[in-house]
């Protein structure tokens, strides 16, 4: 069904009844790419009807920003992690034919740039390859608190920040990954500095910001939040002795991110957020490549309407 709605704004979409009807029945292989074409037509008429969305979505007009630190020997973990650890098994020239390599790793699930799984601090809720992939992607929103932990390292953001941002950007979407940055991410790789503290290795002289236990809970009982990312090496802060906020996110299913990368290069609002994990059978995290899409005039990837020849946020 082709929806063109009364602000320019088109929904492509097959009901369950439709697809339901189509599967019931038999069709020849004819029939079959006769409707195939079908489809196809009705696509390229809609593309016609709004060609900004190739525009809008096409990969010219946005950037990806990286937000991993890399994964190596010097990759901050947990003091309480194993090591990570790389070996090369074959890398060389094959009877001076052709190059061949490969190699392998062994690596703490908690470390560099990481997902947090609900299964982390929940017995009964989601593990790493329960995780539904729409739960991956969503909205970014940064909230800058970089002023207050200039002073005070033990910062945690609170539902007043959150209220600040939103008094400014507006309502917080759902399903949105929300973002604290502290500006810790240009200390990592330095454990000393990171960890803020010269016994790095005693868990209790940890001294960086996190999420406020009742910023969290607020967050998800009242804008239905996706995720919470932090560029420090825990959604809680280092003082915290009982994790309360990893606590509140697993019960929710609200995965977390850990030990995030170059959030100065995002806006407050406007990217659309990327998570890749491996999907790994009943594991509670793994490390990931985190990526912002953005586009180049700063709206929403492909939040495309048509007005004027232009894109626009809706």
């Amino acid at each position: 069904m082709l929806t063109l709605h009364a602000t320019n704004k088109i929904t492509f979409h097959i009901t369950p009844e439709t697809r339901e009807a189509y599967n019931a029945r038999l069709v020849t292989k004819q029939q079959q790419n006769w409707e195939m074409s079908t489809l196809s037509t009705l696509f390229v008429t809609f593309l016609g009807v709004c060609p900004q969305l190739i525009q809008c979505c096409h990969p010219p007009t946005f950037s990806v920003i990286d937000l991993s630190h890399t994964l190596e020997s010097s990759s901050l973990k947990w003091p309480t992690a194993s090591d990570f650890k790389f070996s090369i098994l074959a890398r060389g020239w094959m009877q001076n034919k052709f190059w061949y390599e490969m190699n392998k790793f062994d690596t703490p699930e908690h470390i560099s740039t990481h997902l947090d799984a609900p299964a982390h601090f929940s017995d009964t809720n989601w593990k790493l390859h329960e995780i539904p992939a729409d739960r991956l992607v969503g909205p970014g929103v940064v909230i800058d608190i970089r002023d207050r932990v200039v002073n005070d390292p033990d910062y945690r953001l609170q539902v007043s920040d959150i209220e600040s941002w939103e008094s400014v950007h507006g309502t917080i979407p759902k399903g949105a990954v929300v973002f604290m940055w502290s500006g810790w991410d240009s200390r990592y790789p330095d454990k000393t500095a990171t960890f803020n503290s010269e016994t790095p290795d005693d868990t209790s002289t940890f001294h960086f910001p996190g999420f406020q236990p009742e910023a969290v809970r607020w967050l998800i009982d009242n804008r239905s939040i996706g995720m919470v990312g932090v560029d420090t090496p825990s959604t809680d802060y280092g003082q915290s002795v009982d994790f309360e906020v990893h606590r509140i996110i697993s019960k929710a299913n609200v995965l977390g991110l850990e030990n995030v990368n170059n959030l100065m290069k995002l806006p407050a609002t406007g990217s659309t957020i990327v998570v890749a994990p491996i999907k790994v059978v009943d594991g509670s995290g793994v490390p990931i490549r985190l990526l912002a899409l953005l586009n180049h005039d700063g709206q929403p990837l492909c939040e495309t309407n048509y007005k004027d020849g232009t894109c626009f946020r809706p």
